[in-house]
């Protein structure tokens, strides 16, 4: 019997958002779910849907991207955990990190939500943190300016540079957790990446 998977991929709805430092998860899920031939089958669980396989139909993939706005994600979540019957450990999480410099992605098993309220949504709604997650780094903030102004800043043209990298990288490193398992994953994901040296 195959495995199923609940990938999570953060950021708020709305053309205003778009390309925003908030919703470079919600990048990732597009760039993810075409990688992976999802189907878009439309709006369920309060979500951007997609469902699929992977390696030989063995497992199970569902992609979401919330519709709840950031702070509510884990209402989403739940309800599709819940749905498929998802353990925490099949649920990988991509979010953006402003304690992470740009040009760097973190894959971790289990953790706190940090300041990101989309995380804390999300440890609340199922119950505990025992849940890989996708770190991905669009800082660093300066120390001037308001945490949800930075957040909710767009990249600049060199920025966007980086993250085509940034975006494959963490794609790369998903179908890796898929087919390698999370402790593999993260060995070949957690180093400095060439951009930073």
């Amino acid at each position: 019997m195959g495995s199923t998977f609940l990938i999570v991929c953060l950021g708020n709805p709305g053309q205003k958002y778009e390309n925003t430092r908030h919703n470079i998860g919600f990048r990732i899920g597009d760039s993810l779910a075409k990688s992976l031939s999802l189907d878009q089958v439309g709006s369920k669980f309060k979500s951007t849907y997609f469902k699929g396989t992977f390696q030989s139909s063995i497992t199970n993939i569902h992609l979401i991207k919330p519709l709840t706005y950031m702070n509510l994600s884990g209402e989403a979540v739940i309800a599709a955990a819940n749905y498929y019957k998802v353990e925490p450990s099949n649920i990988i999480v991509v979010y953006d990190d402003y304690d992470i410099e740009l040009g760097t992605i973190r894959l971790r098993m289990k953790g706190s939500g940090g300041t990101h309220n989309g995380m804390k949504s999300i440890i609340q709604h199922v119950g505990n943190n025992l849940f890989p997650r996708l770190r991905i780094g669009i800082g660093p903030k300066p120390s001037f300016m308001d945490t949800s102004r930075f957040v909710l800043s767009n990249f600049s043209n060199s920025e966007e540079d980086i993250l085509k990298d940034v975006i494959s990288q963490s794609v790369d490193a998903i179908k890796s957790v898929l087919s390698d398992g999370i402790e593999k994953a993260m060995n070949k994901v957690n180093t400095k990446p060439k951009s930073i040296q």
